[in-house]
């Protein structure tokens, strides 16, 4: 080996390839693909909506700031993931909700559910909608305050929002087995396609988060399996056991109504708490859709927040048993028993 000694090896990085792509520009075309259903929103309940999803947004971000400050951890504010947390959670409100109760959702988010677990990467669960589970446990009148379509509200809450504040959304009809059109919400399928319906901020116009989640979708920030799966069982779970006849409109108003469009392109596909192999968002999306349809059934919910939520739950367990397999990897063999190794 003696005549390696003198030889002078140079020690460089590997050949990988940079990318431009990062945690900062996947939030900021997830913000874009959320502008269309704020500028629905702002439209159908007035421009609280847009000053309601402002303050959720500066709210994450302080206590984001202030978190990271107190645990001595560099600041993060710079990759817009509580910003796009702050819009989910207000879009997943009533117009109405006072402004000190859209901030305790937003401490709950962003310090409990994501810095308490290490900061972003490491939490389990949604913050968004672990922070609308929390304010919909705590603050529930706050959180079920529906306002009449049309209904405009200013910078604060106008004289008249007491009288606005009794309208029936479509999915108390679609949790009473009644299409809304027959029901006391009346409305149809193109309201609730357009936004004209009752309903959380962000929720209500399924025009405007398609073409949100299409964006996504061309962009490459999110893949279509979970969407797919989720919409697809859904909708074939309203076709197999339909609560109102005929079928065809059934699964229609399942997939318009609520949260579901919502939930399945901007919840259900983040990044941190969803599987990453195809055979993992494929059964993460049925297992929301089982969840939803579940729940919306027989749990007198709505479904689609608490069916993401425990999903998950389960995403180790789905990225453990269908991981792919290594390449190169050989598989092992069963060690033979010894002679004479045997008990008796």
């Amino acid at each position: 080996m003696s005549e390696y000694k003198d030889l002078k090896l140079t020690v460089a990085s590997s050949p990988h390839i940079s990318s431009q792509v990062g945690t900062r520009s996947l939030m900021l075309d997830v913000l874009v693909a959320l502008v269309p259903a704020l500028c629905m929103g702002t439209f159908f309940f007035g421009p609280r909506a847009l000053c309601l999803t402002a303050v959720s947004v500066l709210g994450c971000e302080v206590f984001e700031g202030l978190a990271r400050l107190l645990m001595r951890k560099p600041a993060s504010g710079g990759d817009l993931s509580a910003a796009v947390t702050g819009v989910l959670l207000a879009f997943t409100c009533p117009v109405t909700i006072p402004y000190w109760t859209i901030l305790v959702g937003d401490f709950f988010a962003i310090v409990v559910v994501k810095q308490l677990f290490g900061g972003l990467g490491k939490n389990f669960l949604n913050p968004a909608l672990a922070g609308r589970a929390f304010l919909a446990l705590c603050y529930l009148p706050e959180m079920t305050a529906w306002v009449r379509p049309g209904t405009k509200f200013w910078l604060g809450l106008t004289e008249t929002a007491a009288d606005a504040i009794t309208a029936a959304t479509p999915m108390v009809d679609i949790r009473g087995g009644i299409l809304p059109w027959m029901g006391t919400s009346g409305a149809r399928l193109h309201d609730m396609f357009y936004g004209n319906v009752g309903g959380c901020i962000g929720e209500v116009s399924a025009l405007a988060l398609l073409f949100g989640g299409a964006y996504l979708i061309l962009r490459g920030v999110i893949h279509f399996r979970i969407p797919a799966a989720y919409l697809g069982t859904v909708a074939l779970l309203a076709f197999l056991f339909p609560a109102a006849q005929p079928a065809a409109n059934w699964v229609l108003v399942q997939l318009l109504g609520g949260g579901l469009m919502l939930g399945a392109f901007f919840m259900a596909t983040d990044y941190v708490t969803s599987p990453c192999t195809p055979w993992g968002e494929a059964l993460f999306g049925i297992g929301c859709g089982l969840l939803t349809a579940f729940l919306r059934a027989f749990g007198g919910v709505e479904g689609v927040s608490y069916a993401i939520l425990l999903m998950n739950l389960w995403v180790p367990l789905l990225e453990k048993y269908t991981k792919p397999k290594r390449y190169g990897a050989v598989k092992s063999q069963p060690k033979r028993a010894k002679k004479g190794g045997g008990r008796g």
